[in-house]
């Protein structure tokens, strides 16, 4: 008797000269496991008979070892009786057939249809997201070379967050607000945007500050300002804001 655990099942194949004395069984006579399952090929050729099933079929038992996974079945030899009942020529067998899996190997992607979620996803609360703001030429094509202003022209402000492995984001500023220092919350302020994520340096009718659509990107944001100083500043400076909160 041979046996070939395959990956997902096993084949087993009797020669029938079972016995080693020259007499042939039937293949009819022969079974596999509790569930007598029969044979699935012939070959008169070779003599043999070959029974292919799944590790989990014909009632095979499976054990988990720390180390393995052993499948165990049987295959049954049950003679029928002769003509004459009244004498025995052979005695029915039970040969036991055990396959040996280990627990820890290495698996191919051909054998393994995965369900988990996507790595990407997986990541998405552990991933650190790099968030930026830079002013931006003309064309929004680079960003800009130097940071000089006059009044009169327009910003051309742009923010962004990298989003690499990351699931796909929609990027928002909630808030942005110019000061004359590098705090926040320092005096005087001036807000541009606010109330989370309201252009509130649009809502003058004296400028022509706004949201630019449509996005280049879902996680990109465009906005245009008007440039402006601050009153009583002696210096001849420009503001350019700061936009602490990002989201």
């Amino acid at each position: 008797v041979e046996v070939q655990c395959q990956e997902a099942q096993l084949v087993v194949t009797v020669h029938r000269d079972l016995f080693g004395n020259g007499r042939l069984v039937s293949a009819a006579e022969l079974s596999l496991g509790p569930a007598a399952c029969k044979h699935s090929r012939l070959d008169p050729s070779q003599k043999t008979v070959t029974f292919s099933a799944g590790l989990h079929e014909c009632g095979s038992t499976v054990q988990v070892t720390p180390d393995s996974l052993i499948y165990r079945t049987l295959l049954s030899y049950a003679p029928s009786p002769g003509a004459n009942p009244a004498i025995v020529r052979s005695s029915p067998a039970i040969v036991p057939i055990e396959c040996h899996y280990p627990r820890r190997d290495n698996v191919t992607s051909g054998s393994i249809r995965p369900t988990w979620s996507p790595y990407n996803s997986a990541l998405a609360s552990q991933e650190k997201l790099l968030f930026s703001l830079r002013l931006m030429n003309e064309d929004w094509s680079s960003e800009r070379d130097f940071s000089a202003f006059r009044l009169g022209d327009v910003l051309n402000i742009q923010a962004e967050v990298g989003a690499h492995s990351h699931v796909p984001l929609r990027l928002f500023v909630d808030s942005c607000v110019a000061t004359m220092g590098p705090g926040a919350g320092n005096e005087p302020h001036y807000a541009i945007i606010d109330f989370n994520g309201c252009l509130v340096d649009g809502r003058s009718d004296a400028t022509s500050s706004a949201f630019v659509t449509p996005r280049p990107r879902q996680d990109v944001l465009r906005f245009r300002i008007d440039a402006f100083r601050f009153a009583g500043d002696p210096r001849s400076l420009v503001t350019v804001p700061r936009c602490p909160r990002v989201s």
